[in-house]
């Protein structure tokens, strides 16, 4: 080897380096002994144990003061420096954060799963560059030697006083806290294991592997598994579904009795219900055939058989339209085959179809009005009335409601004169107002199912209930009012000479009503205006118009859809004056209906679209058109949805001759 510039060769150089490392190496072993001798007798003294901020850091020596040891001093945990054996030179300072705990003497090192490299799996690709494919040493072999050691120990056990606070109460304990009287002790069933792990709890829970797994799926529901109905009833056959509610009417079908030992009034009584279950849940064909069997068979199988099994099947609350519409036509069928059959059964029917007849869906209303009209027919008019009569004065005002229109429809079945003796005898009942009132109801209903068909009538309705618009109860009266008005509205545009004697009574009640009883008689009154002559048509709605222009202002809905609809009629009646409709009623109709507010209620807003058209129709559109197109820019978008309808129908109906200048550029600009 050459010499440098200092005269030393490379490998005296080397030697010198390695006598350095010694060196430093057996000074920093003299320091950790000193130091540990140092400690000792400091913990027999204090009587507590070592701590790690009460060891001494020694200083380790400098290459350039290798041959003298410096004295230790004291210094914070923070300061303290791990000695390196190789470094040659002073090794930098380091945290205690840095240090790897130690074991005490024959304990095995913890280590957590955390601290070990994860092995490499082959999933069959081949891994990229030699990454895990060293072949490892002796020592990282002895390594992995320990940590399987530690992996095969058994889980760690809490401490003693943890295990005590998460204990089981023991049976002292639970005397101690609850009350001896009022309580007993439950044994816990045999087959009862309780789970005293919870990690193994958690790790035993389910996870589908990575992709086999296709998310969510409803399950298909099962109608016959999920309550334990075979998909075949006996005597029935294969079904589309069977509800859990059938059980309550069809569950005699699965019991399994025999019917060699029943009697003939049982046997039908089964027939029918096979009949009943293949008609309500059965595919087409099988409605079709149970429905010919049942209508052919009614006779045989009897009414009681029929109607007992039927009826309370139709008052389920479970019953869907369609399952409905099917067993009405069942009884409508039945009542049919078996006529005066039925005379026995016609209460339970009444209380079943009645109240179909106020019914939201009208089709219901249909079913209700045909079932009752066939029954009448077929039973006649005295067991009608015989089985009506104790609810036409019940104390129940929806038990009043639903037998009026029962009547009713009985009396447009039957035939009016036919039903008006009776009607006359409860219109002047002694005994009770609710009766006179039930009575006035079927005037009324009967006046809107028949229609134009009560001009023969008129006369006779009029005078069965004229003397009750002087009632001294207000609901009697009110009532009477609403079947006049839908006398005249059936009537119209005949008629009016019935009326004479209810025109005094009518115009004194608008001056001395309020409230619902006015709104009753201001529609009687402009339903009867118009069947009147040119002259007295005027005369009197220049006498209403005055009532009608105070209730402008009322805060009752009610009130002014009935005001919009008497105007409406008394502005189309001829021989209203045209400059009396500009002067006195387009004012205060527009101040009090053309606002914001009407826009949001839309039963007032088709009443007053109407009504407005209606009035430029008698007035001229111009009119009209003028006092509501500056609405056209208004804020509300409804309101202006409003104004644009209501021009569009004018002109639609009137065209748009009247409309120039000014109030043409108007209309363009909104």
């Amino acid at each position: 080897m050459e010499a440098d510039g200092s005269g030393v060769s490379y490998s005296e150089a080397m030697r010198k380096n390695q006598l350095d490392r010694e060196k430093a190496e057996l000074l920093a072993k003299i320091s950790k002994k000193a130091q540990e001798e140092s400690s000792a007798p400091s913990k027999q003294e204090t009587g507590r144990p070592k701590r790690q901020w009460d060891v001494e850091t020694p200083v380790h020596p400098s290459s350039s003061s290798s041959s003298s040891a410096v004295a230790p001093v004291k210094r914070n945990r923070w300061d303290q420096t791990p000695a390196d054996v190789g470094a040659v030179a002073a090794t930098p300072r380091r945290s205690r954060w840095d240090e790897t705990p130690k074991a005490a003497v024959g304990e095995t090192p913890r280590r957590s799963r955390w601290d070990e490299t994860p092995a490499m799996v082959d999933y069959g690709a081949t891994p990229a560059g030699n990454i895990g494919l060293a072949t490892p040493s002796a020592a990282q072999m002895a390594i992995l030697g320990k940590q399987a050691e530690q992996q095969q120990q058994p889980p760690l056990q809490l401490p003693d006083a943890m295990a005590a606070r998460n204990a089981f109460q023991t049976d002292e304990e639970l005397d101690s806290l609850l009350p001896k009287d009022g309580y007993a002790i439950m044994e816990a069933p045999a087959t009862y294991v309780p789970i005293r792990t919870p990690a193994r709890k958690l790790m035993a829970t389910p996870a589908p592997l990575r992709g086999t797994s296709d998310g969510f799926h409803i399950p298909e529901e099962s109608r016959h598994a999920d309550f334990g109905i075979p998909k075949e009833v006996p005597g029935v056959g294969a079904l589309p579904f069977f509800k859990q509610d059938d059980m309550q009417f069809f569950g005699r079908l699965l019991d399994g009795q025999s019917e060699d030992d029943m009697d003939a009034a049982e046997k039908n009584e089964r027939q029918v219900l096979r009949l009943l279950l293949k008609i309500k849940n059965g595919a087409a064909p099988q409605r079709k055939s149970a429905m010919r069997q049942m209508a052919e068979g009614a006779r045989s199988f009897g009414a009681a058989a029929i109607f007992n099994q039927t009826l309370p099947l139709l008052m389920s609350p479970s019953l869907e339209e369609q399952e409905r519409h099917l067993l009405v036509k069942v009884v409508d069928r039945a009542m049919f085959r078996l006529g005066d059959l039925v005379r026995p059964f016609v209460h339970k029917i009444l209380v079943v179809i009645e109240p179909m007849l106020i019914d939201e869906d009208r089709y219901a209303r249909a079913e209700g009005c045909e079932i009752i009209s066939n029954l009448a027919k077929a039973a006649g008019l005295p067991a009608m009335i015989a089985t009506m009569r104790p609810d036409i004065d019940h104390v129940d005002e929806y038990v009043r409601n639903t037998t009026a229109r029962a009547l009713s429809v009985v009396a447009s079945a039957l035939g009016i004169p036919a039903v008006l003796p009776f009607l006359k005898a409860v219109c002047m009942s002694k005994k009770s107002w609710q009766a006179r009132q039930t009575g006035v109801r079927v005037v009324r209903q009967t006046a809107i199912l028949v229609r134009s068909g009560i001009l023969p009538h008129l006369r006779s309705l009029v005078d069965c209930i004229g003397h009750a618009l002087d009632d001294e109860h207000l609901p009697v009266r009110t009532a009477t009012a609403l079947a006049l008005s839908a006398l005249a509205e059936a009537a119209a545009p005949y008629g009016i000479e019935s009326f004479d004697s209810v025109l005094k009574p009518l115009w004194l009640g608008i001056r001395k009503h309020r409230g619902k009883g006015l709104a009753a008689f201001l529609k009687a009154i402009g339903f009867i205006i118009p069947l009147m002559e040119t002259e007295y048509a005027n005369h009197y709605t220049r006498e209403v118009m005055v009532i009608l222009i105070r209730e402008f202002q009322s805060p009752d809905e009610y009130m002014k859809n009935i005001v919009l609809k008497v105007v409406k009629q008394c502005v189309a009646t001829p021989g209203v004056p045209v400059q009396y409709i500009k002067d006195e009623v387009l004012p205060e109709f527009f101040r009090s209906f053309w606002v914001r507010r009407m826009a949001l209620e839309r039963r007032q807003y088709f009443q007053v679209v109407e009504t407005t058209v209606e009035l430029a129709a008698k007035v001229g559109g111009a009119e009209v058109i003028g006092r509501i197109v500056l609405h056209l820019k208004d804020e509300a978008a409804a309101f202006r949805c409003m104004v644009m309808e209501t021009i569009s129908r004018i002109i639609q109906s009137l065209g748009a001759m009247d409309v120039e200048g000014r109030l043409e550029e108007l209309l363009m600009d909104g």
